[in-house]
């Protein structure tokens, strides 16, 4: 059975999340989604969009499911599955997960791509984010989360923007904060079909790197890489986030993988905010091995039917707060050493037993 995808929708307290929501639940193909508003407050939708509740559970008008989280969304998400598995309420094949505006999205990613039970239902598809053109700068300068809203997200959807006719200094902040991000108008855009895309399996725009196939981007400038590999660097020196991107030219093998799945568990913490990548691999050159996690969570690895597009480099994707980019480098390239190390001492003891 396919995973189900979950998206998730955060931004600021006052930054436009439900209005996007019910933009976006007026979508004739979303009905048979399911949004769960993960808020310590009532469920706020717009009125009009309710049509009947149950304690835990709201009937909107277009026969989206909604309930409210105010405990385990472990429980709640493990729940809706069996509910559904038992006819008990639609079958729905998309979830939108609302959180709180003074949380940022790390926990709530944490349970999809990592939790026993949940990480074998669903997926995490992608963050969208809402930024208000407003007071969009103060917020950032003031609230650490609304930062990690910002460097986690997918896509940014700029809110507001008819209240400030020169946002252009918000914008640049934004893309300091996650400059690889897709930075969307509110007022130009179709919150349904936002929705849906951010539900489509790996889009290829989640993917790319800088213009620079070889080198790294690193304050505008393009630096050579090493070896066979590169990293894309972006740094927002008062946010203390970073965003880079691990790229190799050649495919790895089974034994670096897992070395390096297992490095991340090990020796990452709460400095890495969230993982996601795309891996070359020697055995599959056909279909890419794809790795998410969060902290020191790792989902299970799993793979595409085919590379989204014509770039078949390993990409590796890190958001990191006080962690720097070259610190994962290195890691890196120790793992790559010690299993080019162990491959040749293992040809060897082949080569004499022959």
């Amino acid at each position: 059975m396919a995973k189900i995808p979950v998206t998730i929708l955060t931004g600021f307290l006052g930054s436009g999340k439900t209005t996007l929501l019910n933009r976006a639940l007026r979508d004739p193909e979303l009905m048979n989604a399911v949004v769960i508003v993960n808020e310590f407050g009532e469920i706020g939708l717009d009125h009009e969009l309710i049509e009947s509740s149950t304690d835990s559970v709201v009937l909107l008008q277009n026969g989206c499911l909604c309930c409210s989280v105010r405990g385990d969304l472990v429980e709640t998400l493990t729940s809706l599955h069996q509910a559904r598995l038992k006819g008990e309420i639609p079958a729905f094949s998309h979830v939108i997960i609302e959180t709180s505006g003074l949380a940022e999205p790390t926990p709530v990613s944490e349970v999809i791509v990592s939790a026993q039970g949940i990480k074998s239902c669903y997926r995490l598809a992608g963050i969208i984010t809402t930024a208000d053109a407003v007071n969009g700068l103060a917020t950032l300068d003031a609230h650490e989360q609304s930062i990690k809203q910002v460097a986690l997200a997918d896509r940014i959807v700029v809110t507001k923007a008819e209240l400030q006719p020169h946002p252009e200094a918000l914008h640049d902040r934004l893309r300091q904060l996650n400059p690889g991000c897709e930075m969307l108008d509110s007022r130009e855009l179709d919150a349904g079909a936002l929705v849906r895309l951010a539900a489509a399996e790996y889009p290829e725009a989640a993917w790319q790197t800088s213009d620079a196939p070889r080198g790294a981007r690193h304050g505008g400038h393009a630096h050579h890489g090493h070896g066979h590999g590169a990293h894309d660097h972006e740094h927002d020196h008062n946010a203390r986030i970073q965003r880079f991107t691990i790229v190799r030219d050649e495919p790895w093998d089974e034994a670096t993988l897992k070395l390096l799945l297992e490095a991340l568990a090990t020796n990452a913490g709460p400095a890495l905010l969230r993982v996601k990548g795309l891996i070359h691999m020697q055995d599959s050159p056909e279909r890419p091995a794809v790795i998410h996690g969060a902290q020191q969570l790792m989902h299970s690895l799993s793979w595409l039917d085919r590379w989204p597009g014509p770039d078949r480099r390993t990409r590796i994707v890190f958001i990191t707060m006080d962690q720097a980019a070259q610190e994962i480098e290195t890691l890196i390239e120790d793992i790559e050493r010690l299993s080019a190390r162990t491959r040749a001492v293992r040809e060897r003891g082949a080569n004499q037993a022959g």
